[in-house]
């Protein structure tokens, strides 16, 4: 119910009336007066009740004089009156009732009733009522209430001290509250001017108002009050304590602040009065060192020691004064601070640290107040740096309580000595630093400075300070000093960049507010900066030491955090270097104590070299104990260089580490280069635990591979999965990092990783490779921008491929080729198709591993490329280059199995991929197919990379038009490219369309593998190189198969020619590995010559198939021309394989056939359709493989480029002839080569063609022959003889003869003879059907053939070379045997005969007297007879000759008259005369029947002179005629052989020979054709001479018989009887057959006379003698009983 309403009004005054009838009850008796007042009083109020309506303020008005009896009451001194009294008076105070000058009453009557000290608590009760309920009381009645009050403060009586103390205190704050109230009232008007500064009216500020005047007043007198000063409104006052004035001032200060800020009036009270004040009271303690004496302390303050209760307060005042007036008092506040800091000095006594550190503690949780200290002096030039000096401080505490013992704590030191040394874990938190054990309190709750010892305020003595409070208030308020700044600052940070997100989102183009907004965060950046700068230094010096003596996992997690915050705030604002140094802490501080580690240690020398001297103490920046009791929970190797011992990791490193992941994942985009400190220990830690990288570059724990060094315990080892995962996330996280960021890390990691490559050298420990497998964790995170971690990402994983250490390597390759997988995996966007560029330079890294020489990085590279085909190979496109590039990238030393894999890779290529890949790297296929032909490790791959040309030549063949569409398409882009820059364009063979280079540039491939070292290569390229071109080289231009024979063939020819004639001749031993190698093919020369063979055989079967193509082509005269000259000189070679080889070539190029001159025919290409006949059958297509539609195909390709074949020109014959004159002349020039003789003794070393050579040679005659018929001529033919008779005349070699020769006795001719006839057969044929005028042609064959026909007797010679004859040769020794000449002479002199018989009446054969040579040639064998080296030849030359003489006869005698036969006859006689009169003697073993047939023969040969040359001598010349003559008649008689026993005698006197010669000789005789009597008398003169004779030697035969008696006479007397006898008998025969008319009586009479000798005979004793007289008597006697006729003929 409230004061006014009726009620209550009504109960006051009843109230009143019974309190004053009480007063008048009890002052009836004593005190007269104050009855009187009463009663009075009663009726005034009944009056007041009655008049007014207001009834409470006409009480207010009354009310001096209604308070009146009450005072009077009170004036009686009587307790129980004056209680009543008071009792009223507070009831009309309540109901504010009491007006000023009632008030000044009371006031006054209290003041009375308080000197004499009565009811001094119901004094204090009104004092406090009265002005509590209304604001009537001002100035003097004020203070002079105050002041009463403040003296009751003084009494004897505790409880009314007290009770004072409370209501001063809640007087003092009623006077502040009435001027707020009062400025609230006045608040809307109009304000009045300030006040001028400076007021020296101290006791009326006339420009306040009434109430802010007291309370003004009051201020002011506390103040003098504390100063010990006079007051000047509080009149009064009799004693006064500071401790009671400060707490005023305190609760004023911090209850009224707006006051102070507000009136100009306070502010200046403030600035003059507190602030001195304040300083003066402190200088005790400033200067105060523990330990002096107080009495050498010269100081005027009243208390010359530090006094803690006012010490204490003061400290109160100051926080107050900082905390609400710091803006005013700029400079007073940095003294107040300066001096805070101060008492924190190790000097101070315990308890003054212990406030001061307290007061601190205030500040720290206040981040603005502690960023206004900042702005206001840190900024500042030439001020103090407040801020960094409390941090610093702060720091310096903790620091010293930790080196300087605490004195009067000993004993609890030495407890936690004894704890410490017990080696147990203690419980307690606390921290532990060289034996100085502090443990740890819970002081305040964090954020909040709850104080213990500046609550104190009832204590006087100063208190004992547990042990470790210090310390513990200080880590609070360096905990609250970090979470303030740090998260004030990332609260503004945050809403900075929601603003600037805001901005740019609602208008992305208004620079018209832009303009002026900048500057402000800027500032702001100022001020964080500086705030950072100021108190890193400290803050990290605390929190490192006792991150060090930390033992408590709370304390440690807080300071980690404390730690991490500031650093991610450093970072955040950019500051580097303070950035670094937290960050170097947390590292330090996860590694083993003492851990060397070079990015730590220089960095931390980079801070030392900036100690901070804080106060004249050195903050040391990190100072690691050594002895800590942590748990130990692992042990391990250090990552260093040389080998150590091993390090421990405790829990707490643990702890560190994972704060330091913490940093890493949540701030990784702050870090920047400080990744590098955070990579580098997490390495170590990584290192120390044993972790090894895992695919995809994940740390999995796995047995260090040194072995038991590492001990981890189950506490850590249930960590270490987590601490794996975290190290992957980090990196994971590494996705979300911005570009800057990205690459700070990439670059610690490559810095990192150059560090262990270092590290690695010169050693195969295990390297580190915890940077290698995290480069590659990021870059496979960070796919999506790939592009821009790219090239320094694989540019340092490329220099790790090339560290010597092999598992370094290993993983570098790894590296690189995972991420080049995953990148071309990816889905990029747009997609690596659209996207060429990045494709590449995905690729690109691949290609450098290339430069790379160990093996296992290629195999890597080559791996990583088989992958990449298989699961890519379709979308590689512009990437190709590249690939074969890598792949095509073998070198020899690289080892069979890298060789290997590449050409897999290759295979894979050529099989799957050449449909795919553009077409203008089908060239590049080609290069590297043919590289791997090259390469010189492993043959097979060579072999099978020749197969791959093979198939890729298919493959162009087939997509022909395809790959020409699009290779020219390119072309003229690049044509165009090239155009515009000016340049040539550059490319192979370029003038020629871009699909035949492709051809060309395969050809030239193959030509390269051609001639490669290994004979195994070469073969199988050539044939390679021959098929395609055959198979495919229809679809060639023209004018590019000029290139393909220039370039291409005859370059190979060159080569190969090059290369064979300087091939070595040592033998060689194996072909590598156990193969055996085939005698011949055991020296580098044969397999050349192989090579040489093949080549050779190619390109003349190449110019053979496409000849009438090549004839188009301008050059084709001169390319024949070289093609011979190739075959010239491989036919001259003197390896004998190589030369019959150019020769089966040569025959090759001859079976040509010259195209039919047909304008009917359709099809271009039908011309090049050559007979098969004469087609190899390996030209007809390629390998075993048949040509799918190669003529549509060539049609097509014809048409496209419309170069339609022509028809040959006319004229084109003639072309022809050259050619084949050219042939002619290298044919005569090989041939007179190889059949020229060696000249002077070469013995040894003299080359001689071989057999199946020369045979060839000469075969090839006959096809050329054909060609060059028409213009053969006479010197032609002579050059062809020279060629004949030299091949014919070179001999064999012994070793060969068994395979060449027949056994001797067989007459068979050898191949090599057989062509030569052929050859002349070949011409005689010719000339035969040919105009007469080749006829001429006719003796030369005849002179050629009748010189074979002379080595039947007479072996040719070859030069000086001795040769045995083949039966004396020895098969096993290099000597040269002659041939058996035998047959082929035969053969040849029967073509002689043959050749006669035809062209016996040839003009040219009659005039060139052929027959005599024929005689003349003959007649060597006939007069050799039995000396012949074989009986057949005399026995054929005489059938020949008879065969001759029988066609030749009557054609000489025609011709009698021309004189052309008259040398023929002397040779012919000279023949006969040889013949039947031999020289050499039968041989002794010949038998009768065999003389008998050789007599026979002689008899033929008479009768051929009895037919064909007797009955024709008037055509004859007359002294051939004589030669015949005399022959007979020697035949007749002397044809005895001496050397016959006598039992054969008379089988082997040619009798039949002899009757012919007779019979012949007397048939010419007596022939009566005589034409002239010379010739008569020749043959009389012969038989007379006969007889004669034959009368001798009987005659004297007769005489011996008779003288010899019994002793029979020699034996050739005897046969020469016997003969005589038989020639008598003979001539009687022959007279007897012969005409009578013909015989010449003359001659009878001789005979007759002959027959008494005869009979004289008979007597002899000889048997055979007596047998052959018998047969010489018969005849005579028909001479007993001449004929009549005859007699008359003969008379007549």
């Amino acid at each position: 119910m409230s004061t006014s309403s009726p009620e209550a009004v009504k109960k006051l005054l009843e109230n009143m009336q019974t309190d004053l009838r009480s007063l008048s009850m009890e002052c009836k008796k004593k005190f007269p007066p104050v009855k009187e007042a009463a009663e009075s009083g009663i009726v005034k109020i009944k009056t007041i009740a009655a008049r007014n309506t207001d009834i409470l303020a006409a009480l207010k008005e009354n009310s001096s004089e209604v308070v009146q009896p009450f005072l009077m009451g009170c004036g009686t001194k009587e307790p129980k009156i004056t209680q009543l009294c008071l009792a009223a008076i507070q009831r009309l105070m309540s109901h504010e009732v009491v007006s000023e000058a009632a008030a000044g009453n009371i006031i006054n009557m209290l003041w009375q009733l308080m000197e004499n000290g009565l009811e001094e608590l119901k004094l204090l009760q009104t004092v406090l009522v009265l002005l509590t309920t209304n604001t009537v009381v001002h100035d003097e009645v004020l203070s002079k209430a105050i002041v009463l009050c403040f003296r009751l403060h003084f009494t004897k009586d505790n409880i009314t001290n007290n009770t004072a103390a409370a209501t001063v205190r809640q007087v003092v704050t009623v006077v502040f509250e009435r001027m707020v109230a009062e400025d609230e009232k006045f608040k809307g008007m109009a304000e009045q001017p300030p006040a001028v500064q400076g007021n020296s009216n101290r006791r009326s500020v006339s420009t306040l108002r009434p109430s802010a005047k007291d309370a003004y007043m009051l201020f002011q007198d506390l103040c003098q009050l504390v100063n010990a000063d006079a007051p000047y409104w509080l009149v009064g006052m009799t004693e006064m304590t500071r401790t009671f004035g400060l707490e005023l001032l305190e609760s004023v200060l911090n209850d009224f602040p707006g006051v102070f800020l507000q009136h100009q009036e306070f502010s200046f009270l403030l600035k003059e009065r507190v602030c001195p004040l304040v300083i003066k009271l402190f200088s005790p303690n400033i200067k105060f060192r523990q330990g002096s004496s107080s009495s050498s302390a010269a100081s005027p303050a009243p208390v010359e020691k530090p006094y803690f209760p006012i010490c204490m307060r003061l400290l109160r005042v100051v926080s107050v004064l900082i905390k609400h007036f710091y803006s005013l008092l700029v400079t007073e506040c940095e003294i107040f601070l300066s001096l805070l800091v101060k008492f924190l000095d190790g000097e101070k006594p315990q308890w003054l640290r212990a406030v001061a550190v307290e007061s601190v503690h205030r500040l720290c949780v206040q981040p603005h107040l502690l960023r206004s200290f900042c702005q206001s002096y840190d900024m500042k030039q030439h001020s103090t740096k407040v801020f960094r000096d409390i941090v610093n401080a702060l720091g310096s505490f903790i620091q010293s309580l930790f080196i300087v013992p605490s004195v009067g704590n000993a004993s609890a030191q030495g407890g936690a000595g004894a704890a410490g040394n017990s080696g147990s874990l203690t419980t307690q938190a606390a921290f532990e630093y060289r034996g100085t054990w502090i443990p740890l309190m819970t002081v305040s709750v964090q954020g909040s400075a709850k104080a213990t010892y500046l609550e104190m305020l009832d204590k006087v003595e100063p208190p004992s300070i547990p042990e470790g409070y210090a310390m513990s208030v200080a880590f609070s308020a360096l905990l609250d000093l970090v979470r303030g700044i740090t998260s004030m600052i990332e609260r503004e940070l945050a809403k900075e960049e929601e603003e600037a997100a805001a901005r740019e989102g609602s208008e992305p183009d208004g620079p018209a507010q832009s303009e002026n907004t900048p500057q402000e965060p800027r500032k702001t950046h100022q001020v964080w900066e500086e705030m950072v700068s100021a108190c890193w230094c400290g803050l990290l010096a605390a929190l490192s030491l006792l991150l060090d003596a930390s033992t408590d996992e709370t304390a440690t997690e807080n300071i980690l955090k404390a730690e991490l915050t500031m650093a991610s705030l450093c970072g955040r604002l950019g500051l580097v270097t303070p950035r670094d140094a937290f960050i170097t802490a947390i590292c330090k501080a996860s590694l083993p104590p003492h851990y060397a580690l070079t990015v730590l240690s220089s960095n931390a020398a980079n801070l030392s070299n900036k100690t901070y001297s804080i106060q004249g103490q050195n903050v040391q920046i990190i100072s690691p104990s050594s002895e800590s009791h942590q748990q130990v929970v692992a042990v391990g190797q250090p990552l260093t260089s040389q080998p150590q011992g091993t390090v421990v990791l405790t829990a707490k490193n643990i702890q560190c580490m994972r704060t330091l992941l913490n940093l890493a994942h949540c701030h990784g985009a702050v870090l920047g280069t400080s990744w590098q400190l955070v990579l580098a220990t997490l390495q170590h830690l990584v290192w120390i635990l044993g972790l090894k990288p895992g695919i995809g570059g994940a740390l999995k724990p796995g047995r260090a591979v040194e072995g038991p060094s590492t001990v981890l315990t189950t506490a850590v080892m249930t960590d270490l999965p987590v601490i794996s995962n975290i190290l992957s996330r980090l990196f994971e996280s590494s996705q979300y990092l911005d570009d800057v960021s990205l690459h700070h890390l990439i670059n610690a990691l490559c810095s990192l990783s150059m560090e262990a490559m270092e590290m690695a050298y010169g050693n195969n420990k295990e390297p580190s490779l915890f940077a290698v497998a995290k480069l590659l964790e990021t870059g496979l995170v960070n796919m999506d921008r790939i592009e821009i971690l790219w090239r320094p990402l694989t540019a340092h994983l490329l220099e790790v491929c090339q560290h010597p250490n092999a598992r370094m390597r290993e993983w570098g390759a790894e590296a690189v080729t995972s991420l080049i997988k995953a990148g071309l995996a990816y889905k990029h966007d747009p997609p690596l198709s659209e996207n060429q560029r990045l494709q590449l330079l995905l690729l690109n890294p691949l290609k450098e591993l290339s430069n790379i020489l160990h093996a296992d990085i290629r195999q890597k590279q080559l791996e990583c490329v088989l992958q990449i085909l298989q699961s890519q190979g379709d979308s590689l496109g512009p990437g190709w280059p590249l690939v074969l590039g890598v792949i095509g990238a073998i070198r020899n030393d690289q080892g069979e199995s890298l060789i290997r894999t590449a050409f897999q890779c290759l295979q894979l290529v050529v099989t799957d991929f050449l449909p795919t890949m553009p077409c203008t790297c089908l060239q590049i296929v080609v290069e590297v197919a043919g590289s791997f032909g090259l390469q010189n490790q492993e043959l097979n791959i060579s072999l099978t990379s020749i197969g791959l040309l093979w198939n890729i030549s298919d493959y162009f063949f087939q997509r022909g038009e395809i790959i020409t569409e699009e290779l020219e398409k390119e072309e003229a882009v690049l044509l165009k490219q090239a155009r515009e820059k000016g340049e040539p364009l550059n490319r192979p063979f370029h003038p020629a369309p871009p699909f035949d280079c492709l051809w060309l540039c395969l050809y030239a491939k193959l030509g390269e593998l051609c001639v490669d070292p290994r004979p195994a290569v070469r073969k199988s390229a050539g044939q390679t190189m021959f098929s395609t071109i055959a198979a495919h080289g229809t679809l060639l231009q023209q004018p590019t198969w000029h290139i393909v024979v220039w370039k291409v063939l005859f370059h190979l020819l060159d080569c190969v020619r090059r290369s064979s004639t300087t091939a070595d001749k040592e033998k060689i031993e194996s072909g590598g590995g156990n193969i055996l190698i085939h005698h011949s093919r055991d020296t580098a020369e044969k397999q050349w010559a192989e090579t040489w063979v093949l080549t050779l055989a190619g390109v003349a079967r190449i110019f053979n198939t496409r000849r009438y193509l090549l004839q188009q082509l301008g050059d084709f005269f001169k390319a024949w021309e070289v093609l011979l000259d190739h075959i010239q000189s491989a036919a001259l070679s003197k390896n004998n394989e190589v030369s019959l080889a150019a020769l089966k070539s040569f025959q090759e190029i001859l079976q040509l056939v010259t195209p039919v001159k047909d304008t009917d025919k359709p099809d271009a290409l039908g011309a090049m359709d050559i007979s098969s006949v004469l087609m190899d059958p390996l030209t007809a297509s390629g390998p075993g493989r048949p040509l799918p539609r190669s003529d549509s195909l060539a049609e097509r390709l014809a048409q496209r480029y419309s170069a339609q074949l022509q028809p040959p020109p006319p004229g084109e014959e003639q072309d022809d002839s050259a050619l084949w004159w050219s042939a002619w002349s290298t044919w005569y020039r090989t041939g007179t080569e190889c059949t020229r003789p060696p000249s002077g003794n070469t013995e040894k070393l003299a080359f001689v063609p071989s057999q199946p050579f020369l045979t060839a040679l000469i075969q090839i005659f006959p096809a050329l022959y054909q060609h060059i018929a028409g213009g053969f001529s006479m010197e032609d033919l002579c050059k062809l003889g020279v060629i004949l008779h030299g091949a014919v005349s070179v001999p064999i070699s012994s070793d060969a003869s068994p395979f060449i020769l027949p056994s001797y006795t067989e007459a068979v001719l050898t191949s090599l003879q057989e062509a030569v006839l052929t050859a002349l057969d070949v011409l005689q044929k010719a000339i035969c059907v040919g105009p007469e005028t080749l006829q001429v042609m006719y003796p030369a064959i005849f002179e050629q053939l009748l010189q074979f026909v002379e080595f039947s007797c007479k072996p040719p010679q070859y030069g000086k070379m001795e040769t045995k004859h083949v039966a004396n040769a020895k098969y096993n020794q290099a000597e040269w045997v002659a041939l058996n000449y035998v047959p082929f002479a035969e053969r040849s002199l029967e073509v002689v005969v043959d050749l006669y018989h035809k062209t016996a009446c040839h003009k040219a054969v009659i005039n060139e007297k052929v027959l005599q040579s024929i005689i003349k040639t003959l007649r060597m064998p006939l007069g050799l007879k039995y000396a012949c080296p074989a009986e057949s030849t005399w026995k054929l030359a005489v059938s020949s000759l008879l065969k001759v003489l029988s066609i030749g006869l009557p054609v000489a005698r025609q011709q009698a008259s021309s004189g052309k036969f008259d040398t023929m006859w002397p040779e012919l006689a000279n023949a006969f005369e040889d013949f039947l009169f031999t020289k050499s003697t039968p041989p002794d073993n010949l038998s009768i029947q065999e003389f008998q047939k050789n007599e026979a023969v002689d008899v033929e040969v008479v009768q051929l002179i009895s037919t064909e040359i007797l009955p024709y001598a008037n055509f004859i010349p007359k002294e051939f005629v004589g030669q015949i003559m005399t022959m007979l008649n020697k035949g007749s008689i002397h044809s005895q052989s001496s050397s016959f026993t006598e039992a054969e005698i008379d089988i082997r006197m040619r009798e039949e020979f002899s009757k012919v010669c007779f019979e012949t000789l007397l048939q010419f005789s007596f022939s009566n054709k005589v034409t002239t009597p010379q010739e008569g008398y020749i043959s009389r003169m012969a038989l007379s001479v006969l007889l004669q004779r034959a009368q001798d030697v009987l005659r004297r035969y007769v005489e011996d018989e008779r003288l010899s008696g019994r002793c029979p006479l020699p034996r050739q007397q005897v046969t020469e009887i016997i003969f005589v006898l038989k020639a008598v008998s003979t001539l009687m025969d022959s007279l007897k057959k012969t005409q009578p008319e013909n015989v010449d009586g003359n001659t009878w009479a001789q005979v007759i006379a002959l027959y008494p000798t005869l009979v004289e005979c008979i007597t002899c004793s000889s048997p055979e003698v007596s047998s052959a007289l018998k047969e010489a008597l018969g005849p005579f006697k028909d001479l007993m009983q001449p004929p009549v006729s005859k007699v008359q003929n003969g008379e007549s």
